[in-house]
């Protein structure tokens, strides 16, 4: 009797776990249907990605969008279009307020759904998976002052070390630009080097100067080099673009503006 018991409890708590499954599984698949219904009232298009094995080099699309800034603007915004297969390291530079960082997320974001088996923000999308999706953007002061900035950024990344895996992908936001720039572009130019040989997909956003500049300079086969497009009249176009450095971020054209000399 007590073993026929234990069975109808076990039973029942198999029954409540695979209920329990079933609810997040249905969940996720109707938050899908809701992000869709969202993006085809805005007019956004959006794909079904192509997807290849975590030891090949593939990163290409069109019409690439950052899908929060979408939903929060509730329009259509700027998209991008890239092909850059074969590429270990993606560098990318350019005007301040250029759209840099909303690439850098629309390249997380689109990978991040890919992988979770979702539609992704683009007209095509194909990349290879990633073992594992990192990110490591600055952050503000610590207000305790219990560590200085570059110390903060610094500990993150060694936490980042200690779980990246080989052909993972790797997300930089202007990272290391607490110190001088002699001394940021020489921890970027080693943390990019190391990531390198475990063969790890960076994307480093940076206005280091020197260290982009020492990297383009190596011609690397497998670095591409990107930047944020401004006209000659000082307006952003919010397209990245591929192309040589420049010296400048062109921080005067905000400094016009928020002025307005």
């Amino acid at each position: 009797m007590k073993s026929f018991i234990v069975k109808i409890f076990s039973e029942i708590a198999l029954k409540i776990l695979l209920f329990k499954m079933l609810r997040a599984e249905l969940a996720f698949y109707i938050g899908c249907i809701n992000l869709y219904e969202q993006l085809t009232k805005i007019g956004e298009t959006i794909c079904f990605p192509v997807p290849l094995s975590a030891d090949e080099r593939k990163h290409s699309f069109v019409g690439l969008y950052d899908i929060s800034l979408s939903l929060t603007m509730k329009k259509r915004v700027v998209s991008n279009d890239l092909n850059a297969d074969k590429k270990d390291l993606f560098v990318i530079t350019g005007a301040n307020q250029g759209g840099k960082t909303t690439f850098l997320r629309s390249i997380g974001l689109a990978q991040l759904m890919m992988q979770c088996g979702m539609f992704v923000a683009a007209e095509k999308f194909s990349s290879n998976i990633c073992i594992g999706l990192f990110t490591h953007f600055k952050r503000e002061e610590d207000e305790e002052m219990n560590s200085c900035k570059l110390d903060e950024e610094l500990s993150r990344m060694s936490d980042i070390v200690d779980n990246i895996k080989q052909d993972s992908m790797i997300l930089f936001n202007e990272s290391f630009a607490a110190t001088n720039e002699r001394e940021g572009s020489e921890i970027s130019r080693q943390i990019i080097s190391a990531l390198l040989e475990a063969r790890v997909k960076i994307f480093f956003v940076t206005h280091l100067y020197e260290l982009s500049r020492s990297l383009y300079d190596k011609k690397m086969d497998n670095a591409i080099f990107l930047r944020a497009e401004r006209k000659p009249n000082g307006e952003r176009s919010f397209k990245l673009v591929e192309g040589e450095l420049l010296k400048t971020s062109y921080g005067e054209d905000l400094y016009k503006k928020i002025f307005k000399e």
